[in-house]
């Protein structure tokens, strides 16, 4: 009897040595799909590392050309190909601010299409909130707005970058968040928008848009 509890103990031990803090080996798959304000500092890497930080385990893919619209991309059909050739937990779009009637146009007649190859394919379509050059601040506002209003129409959820930039700017008037042309984001600018992107797709999942 001794042995038999002996070599049980032995056994059990065993089992939880091959288990133990075991990762999944697939990850999650992001999709970022957008402009220069995505490929600067490389945005997808710092998303990867910001998440790795906290535990998670992430692969991520780019396509990301200068001046796109979400519009342009699709024209091209590499996006389709992409999703319908992958598999995406997340696809990330953004385009330029879009604070005006034809951007915002854009973000939710365009977006759309994005959602239904999305839901077809099985992922989460997520806007990425941007923000105005800063010689147009005072549009600030209209692009949070149109964002805000193409993720709710579409169903997809947020990541309100461009709104934590503005509250950080209003609250200190530093407005190193901007690289050297005003509008493009400097690395620290970069790091606060990996951070959003992460809170808002792994850590507050649910939070509404």
């Amino acid at each position: 009897m001794r042995m038999q509890i002996l070599l049980l103990l032995i056994a059990l031990s065993m089992l939880g040595c091959s288990t133990q803090g075991q990762e999944p080996t697939d990850g999650i798959h992001v999709l970022f799909v957008g402009n220069s304000l995505t490929y600067t500092n490389d945005l997808p890497k710092l998303v990867k590392n910001t998440a790795a930080k906290k535990g998670m385990v992430i692969e991520v893919s780019m396509l990301a050309k200068p001046n796109y619209a979400i519009v342009d991309h699709w024209a091209e059909g590499e996006v389709q190909r992409l999703i319908n050739s992958r598999r995406f937990d997340y696809v990330v779009i953004q385009q330029g601010p879009s604070s005006q009637k034809e951007g915002r146009d854009m973000l939710i007649r365009d977006g759309k299409k994005y959602a239904r190859l999305c839901e077809k394919n099985n992922a989460q379509l997520v806007y990425f909130m941007v923000w105005p050059a800063q010689y147009y601040y005072h549009t600030f506002e209209g692009v949070i707005a149109n964002y805000t209003t193409a993720a709710r129409v579409n169903n997809a959820l947020l990541c309100p970058v461009g709104k934590a930039w503005k509250a950080h700017f209003d609250a200190t008037q530093d407005f190193s968040y901007y690289g050297p042309d005003g509008f493009h984001p400097s690395l620290q600018g970069s790091t606060v928008a990996a951070r959003v992107i992460v809170e808002r797709l792994f850590v507050n999942r649910n939070t509404k848009n």
